[in-house]
């Protein structure tokens, strides 16, 4: 799993990198969280932790996050207040720690928010197999014949999964959003098609429209293999 730390301070990065690669994960860091999400699209993370720097709204920071991506968020915040810690959650953050933080109990949060986001472990999930496209959930890797296989992010895959397993049928958006973001509600259509849209540029190569991916518009999307 790939882990991206956002902190100004280069002692604390190197620290925290030092903690999550013991935790066995591949890790990135940056000290703007505002190129981080502008490139969010292109370099896309399992597991997202910000340390705040002192005089920045941490708030502000979560509904930022929020906006582009539901990757799992870890804040750190300092001179943390039971009423902050309350509405950074409210506002999305997935754990909220005060800032420092012992390595223990951050590498005991990683691990929680790791197994959170993979209730489903992915070797117990069967190979998709559909003409001339497969999906395999043990690398998390698109085939297409006479390609070489694409590795897709967590989110990704598990569009794609939901997609192929629901063949020939329209899935709503709040279903999708359900399904791959795991949360119930109204659907957030952004979220949806700039995640369709990253997916469609990896399984749906030679230019041609709803190859694989068929808009429904104003319901959802449908997964086809019968314009192939």
């Amino acid at each position: 799993m790939q882990a991206v730390i956002i902190s100004e301070d280069a002692d604390e990065k190197e620290i925290l990198s030092f903690i999550l690669r013991k935790a066995g994960l591949a890790v990135a860091i940056s000290s703007d969280a505002k190129r981080v999400l502008e490139s969010w699209t292109d370099h896309p993370a399992d597991l997202m932790i910000i340390a705040v720097p002192e005089g920045q709204v941490p708030e502000k920071l979560v509904e930022e996050v929020r906006a582009i991506a539901q990757v799992p968020l870890l804040m750190l915040v300092e001179s943390l207040t039971e009423k902050t810690f309350c509405r950074l959650l409210h506002q999305g953050a997935d754990a909220v720690l005060r800032h420092p933080v012992s390595p223990q109990e951050l590498s005991a949060q990683v691990s929680a928010l790791i197994r959170r986001s993979n209730t489903v472990p992915a070797f117990v999930l069967p190979t998709l197999e559909l003409d001339k496209i497969a999906l395999d959930p043990s690398n998390r890797t698109v085939t297409l014949v006479g390609e070489n296989p694409k590795r897709l992010t967590r989110l990704e895959f598990r569009l794609l999964y939901t997609l192929m397993t629901n063949r020939g049928q329209v899935v709503p958006m709040d279903i999708l959003v359900e399904r791959v973001w795991g949360y119930t509600g109204e659907g957030n259509e952004d979220l949806v098609r700039g995640l369709i849209s990253r997916l469609r540029r990896k399984i749906e190569t030679n230019g041609e429209t709803d190859r694989f991916i068929e808009t429904i518009p104003g319901v959802g999307y449908r997964f086809t293999i019968d314009t192939y």
